[in-house]
């Protein structure tokens, strides 16, 4: 839902223009059972005046069958919008929402407290830039924040508000909050978020939520809705290192023949020198055409299709980089895996792996160590169960180039796919070239090449004569 502007009554073109040059941020809200996440949103749209009358309505009246709130409404079921949610008085699946003010959009995520659905809550977080992480006041920094606060900060979020919920119930309380401050800090210590925040709140009175608490008179900070307004996100995008991962050949006549894809990284401009891996060959852009016509430039997020002065073998999967960038090519990596599945992840076993727009096989070859995420402790396992985070080393069946997730998200990330079934059974983040595995060669000659097989062979099956390894080489 849209902020509601007088402009839309008196000049409804100029309201859509600022309304489109507005930027976007995605946030989740996440923390322990029962801290009051689904609670502070509906409390956030409800006094941003952010909710239609027949929403209200209804909201109204399901609280009268499955609210939690006595007799007030219980805001919680505008996000809360499953049966069972509504019957246990829970969030189990994740919900978005979208409503703008006059300086921002966003997209909110709400996630899920408990532990069995610590999946979702790493499902929303994958594409958020901000995380909410609240705290009840009664009981202090859990388990679950602690979970929820590693989670974010694995997954390259760097700004974290701790809003300190539930104040109303502890008598507003400064001495409480500051407790509360000193107890996460502590924590927070082992985090390489870079920006993190405390506010104190009451969702369900509307303390600091929206508008400023009389209650609190001892904080004078920001609220709520003016820290996601003010917050600054400019400049977490990486425009210095160019990543588009080409997801189709565009090929409608003889004439035409376009690369297009979601650019992940960096400014792409016609006349720019780029590279294509793993090929490593060559070429310059000649247009960046879209549907609404030919670009001077490109963004991070923007949908294009680049043509390329040279005829060059690109296809799915490929990436255009700067021309001078050194990315990695490596068939093994290591990378820090959430699980999400039942079943256990076994070191061995074949899966299928989808890192940015490329599909291959490959599979867990070790298992470094498991993180407990009460106390961040490294601890050796041999398999992963659902929920467990783990550093792990990945075997493909290709070569791929190699992204650190901190620096380049949309193409060090990658998803675990079960090769039976088809369903995702983990997400992971790369962290580097495994250090154990040999880099495939990043070069055309087939002579150093063949001189780089020879040893491996003698090395492993050292049996082989040269009559053998020719017939390997041979197709």
């Amino acid at each position: 839902m849209s902020h509601q502007s007088n402009l839309i009554a008196d000049n409804i073109e100029q309201y859509l223009h600022e309304h489109e040059n507005k930027d976007l941020l995605r946030f989740i809200t996440c923390g322990s059972v029962d801290d009051g996440k689904s609670t502070l949103i509906g409390r956030l749209l409800h006094d941003s005046k952010m909710i239609f009358e027949d929403q209200l309505a209804a909201i109204t009246q399901a609280s009268k069958t499955s609210g939690t709130t006595g007799d007030e409404v219980d805001l919680a079921l505008l996000v809360d919008g499953l049966q069972s949610e509504r019957e246990q008085g829970i969030t189990i699946d994740v919900a978005y929402r979208f409503f703008s003010t006059d300086k921002r959009k966003f997209i909110i995520a709400d996630t899920p407290g408990h532990e069995q659905y610590t999946r979702n809550m790493a499902t929303g977080a994958s594409t958020a830039s901000l995380a909410i992480i609240l705290i009840d006041a009664r009981y202090g920094v859990q388990t679950q924040t602690r979970r929820h606060s590693f989670i974010a900060d694995l997954l390259g979020i760097d700004h974290l508000v701790i809003a300190i919920n539930k104040m109303d119930l502890v008598d507003y309380s400064a001495a409480r909050f500051d407790e509360i401050v000193t107890e996460y800090q502590a924590f927070a210590e082992n985090l390489k978020a870079r920006d993190i925040r405390f506010v104190p709140l009451s969702a369900l009175k509307g303390d600091n939520v929206v508008n400023p608490s009389a209650q609190m008179p001892w904080y004078s900070g920001e609220t709520l809705i003016s820290l996601l307004e003010n917050v600054e996100i400019t400049h977490d995008r990486n425009l210095d290192d160019l990543r588009l991962p080409v997801q189709y050949v565009n090929r409608p006549n003889l004439d035409f023949r376009g690369y297009c894809g979601t650019l992940a990284a960096g400014v792409l401009r016609p006349g720019q020198a780029v590279k294509v891996l793993p090929s490593g060959k060559h070429a310059t852009v000649e247009r960046i055409v879209t549907f609404d016509g030919d670009l001077a430039e490109a963004y991070p997020g923007q949908a294009i299709t680049v043509t390329l002065n040279e005829e060059i073998d690109i296809s799915r999967g490929d990436w255009l980089v700067n021309a001078d960038a050194d990315v990695p090519l490596a068939n093994a990596f290591t990378a820090d895996i959430v699980w999400m599945h039942e079943d256990e992840l076994t070191p061995g076993k074949l899966y299928d792996f989808k890192l940015a727009t490329r599909d291959l096989s490959g599979q867990v070859s070790r298992i470094e160590y498991q993180v407990d995420v009460n106390t961040l402790a490294r601890h050796p396992v041999g398999a992963l169960s659902l929920n467990a985070i783990a550093r792990c080393d990945v075997e493909l069946t290709a070569t791929v180039p190699v992204d650190d997730y901190r620096a380049h998200p949309g193409t060090g990330s990658f998803i675990v796919v079960d090769r039976l079934t088809n369903v995702t059974v983990g997400a992971g983040m790369i962290r580097g070239v495994a250090k154990a595995a040999p880099s495939l060669p990043n070069t055309t000659d087939w002579a150093a090449f063949e001189r780089d097989l020879n040893a491996l062979v003698r090395k492993h099956f050292p049996h082989w004569g040269a009559k053998d390894i020719r017939e390997l080489l041979t197709p």
